[in-house]
């Protein structure tokens, strides 16, 4: 029989203890003959990433030594930090940003010099023995300098510029046959996500590029993933047609060089905003079949592409969320997980369509009754038009509230803004639906999964349509009965801390705020930030400084005194994306006023929470602090976060 208890106030056995000890992030997913490589996250290891090995009998082992951290600073996010060909591996340390080279008998041995550059998506050419990767160059005084290089394997100090030019430049990669490369690059005010641009270029014989030969992309046009086939073929995804599908451009067979030819055309999304290097929603795996994923209304599918007849045929799996596609021959290894799944490192046979998992992020068994399961919704928003999100009611199999009483609300608001949300299992949802908390994570208009006019609602108008469709997303809760609209509040992150600390000025919806490194003073933003983001408020707010009266009107920090309700902010003290003071000068206006403000701030913390302590102290102190406001008894105790103006 259930206990009767006020929401908020149910024992729960998912810990915050339990998340940090048992989860570790799964990224980059690398196969090299028979092993099978990938980079685990280890909030217990002060949030460390290691590079794993897994060998066809199943053996799973670290091939990074400590004190080694395999995580590139290119653009600040990183991603694509390490390369493997024949046991060799290639990486980037994040304490000195070089490469370094292991063999599976070796320790790591500096291969680029001790100078003030940074490396990503790393591929290896074997044929001239040298690395092409992308390179930022720190060693100016103005801003850095982005180009693809390449580096000798046999003198690390031999580095030659391939492409320079454009501002950015991402997924360097070579026909199989050695002779072309391919890659995407872009120039400011665009982000990736707006608009790139596919070259390929003939390799000379001295390893230097002839010819550059523009294949696909525009300023208004996103390229995503370009990939060779072992035939010579290049694929790549273009929302040209308002959604992320399928082209390919065949340089040497097509009777038009230049033709580009369409694969699959469906109202689905292909692609990913890339916030990271080396991000892949499929892999060729024959001249003829593609395994790729793709989403439509927020669940990802995987599925075939047959080449020759452009049939898309599902694959049945489990999974909601699927990513990092990689395969070699008839083994396809991805990332994927579920609304009851966390995220797991998963096998694929296609001969005998068998699923294994290889690692998971997370050996927690935790029983389905403590478990909410989210239901997708949709709801409306501004100007007739609909908004998206995943609710998550409160469930816990021991426990029942007092009749009548409604359950407290958290919404959640991703970062970004460019991004999405997903099913899949997060634990720290189930931290707070486990004790009686229900959460709406908004996929709100900007979101990737639902087209490129989905996410151009948020062109010059953030601060605006997703703090809309936040705030809509809970009275429509609220309206409908779900939740208690007097117990609503709001959560997010980096770009969801600033919709998080607009909805709490500029809208009254919410009762209390947590902000994770969120930006409170746009200016400040546009003018101390770094090179990758350094224009991406151009297409969110306006020019700066010609619209320096937009970034005034929609910072909180200028209109503090209409924020009547509690916030606690956390704040990583070495964050350059969104620096402390961003915090620090809300804060002060806050305690100034006299309103409830809780500020927790983390040395060695950069943007985003990666070591456990600092983890579990983010997750129990919102908790504690959401109990002082809406004044729920705690069925536990944790420690306590010092409160202003309380």
């Amino acid at each position: 029989m259930n206990t009767i208890s006020p929401y908020g106030s149910w024992k729960s056995p998912i810990t915050s203890d339990l998340i940090v000890s048992g989860t570790v992030g799964l990224g980059q997913i690398a196969i090299d003959g028979d092993d099978i490589y990938w980079v685990e996250g280890r909030p217990s290891e002060a949030g460390r990433s290691v590079i794993v090995r897994r060998t066809p009998d199943g053996k799973i082992s670290d091939v990074t030594p400590a004190p080694f951290n395999v995580r590139t600073r290119v653009h600040e996010y990183g991603g694509a930090s390490f390369a493997v060909a024949s046991g060799t591996i290639y990486f980037s340390h994040f304490a000195d940003q070089r490469i370094y080279s292991q063999t599976l008998d070796t320790q790591p041995e500096p291969l680029t010099p001790a100078t003030n550059s940074r490396y990503a998506d790393v591929i290896i050419d074997n044929q001239r023995n040298r690395l092409i990767c992308v390179r930022e160059d720190h060693s100016g005084e103005s801003e850095c300098v982005n180009t693809i290089v390449s580096i000798n394997l046999d003198d690390g100090a031999d580095i030659q510029i391939l492409t320079q030019g454009n501002d950015f430049y991402a997924s360097p990669r070579l026909s199989p046959d050695g002779s072309q490369l391919s890659w995407i690059c872009w120039n400011h005010p665009n982000m990736p996500w707006d608009g790139t641009e596919l070259w390929v270029a003939e390799i000379n014989a001295d390893g230097s590029l002839g010819e550059k030969n523009l294949v696909a992309g525009a300023v208004d046009e996103s390229i995503f993933q370009p990939e060779w086939s072992t035939d010579g073929v290049l694929y790549f995804v273009s929302d040209k047609s308002n959604w992320w599908n399928f082209y390919r451009w065949q340089s040497r067979t097509s009777l038009n060089p230049q033709e580009i030819e369409p694969l699959c055309e469906m109202s689905a999304e292909f692609g990913l905003p890339q916030w990271v290097f080396g991000m892949s929603t499929y892999a060729v795996v024959s001249e003829s079949k593609i395994i790729c994923t793709y989403t439509q209304q927020g669940k990802w599918h995987l599925a075939s592409l047959d080449l020759a007849t452009k049939q898309l045929t599902n694959i049945q799996t489990p999974y909601t969320d699927i990513s990092s596609v990689t395969a070699r021959e008839e083994t396809v290894i991805f990332l994927a997980g579920s609304p009851t799944e966390s995220t797991a490192i998963v096998q694929l046979n296609l001969a005998t369509s068998q699923l294994e998992i290889l690692r998971k992020s997370s050996d927690l068994r935790i029983e389905s009754g403590y478990l909410s399961v989210p239901e997708p919704l949709e709801f409306p928003t501004e100007n007739g038009l609909t908004a998206f999100g995943f609710f998550y009611p409160p469930k816990n199999q021991d426990f029942a509230a007092p009749a009548g009483e409604k359950p407290p609300l958290v919404v959640k608001s991703h970062g970004g803004p460019t991004a999405a949300t997903s099913s899949s299992m997060s634990l720290k949802i189930q931290y707070w639906t486990s004790r009686g908390f229900a959460v709406l994570d908004v996929n709100y208009g900007g979101s990737t999964g639902y087209g490129r006019e989905y996410r151009r609602r948020l062109q010059d108008s953030w601060g605006i349509v997703d703090v809309d469709d936040c705030a809509n997303g809970a009275k429509y809760l609220a309206e409908k009965g779900l939740v208690d609209g007097e117990k609503m509040a709001i959560a997010g992150g980096s770009a969801g801390g600033y919709t998080t600390l607009c909805a709490l000025t500029f809208r009254d919806v919410f009762k209390a705020g947590a902000s994770y490194y969120g930006v409170s003073d746009l200016e400040a933003l546009a003018t101390d930030t770094h090179k990758f983001e350094a224009r991406y408020l151009d297409g969110l707010i306006g020019p700066y400084p010609g619209r320096k009266d937009l970034y005034v009107a929609r910072s909180p920090i200028h209109s503090a005194e209409r924020l009547s309700c509690p916030v606690i902010f956390f704040q990583g003290l070495e964050d350059k994306v969104v620096p402390p003071n961003q915090a620090e000068m809300m804060v002060e206006i806050l305690k100034a006023k006299g309103l409830p403000v809780a500020y927790v701030a983390y040395e060695g913390e950069q943007h985003g929470f990666r070591r456990a302590e600092n983890i579990k102290r983010t997750l129990d102190g919102e908790f504690y602090f959401y109990s002082r406001v809406f004044k729920f008894e705690l069925a536990e105790p944790v420690e306590a976060v010092p409160i202003y103006n309380l």
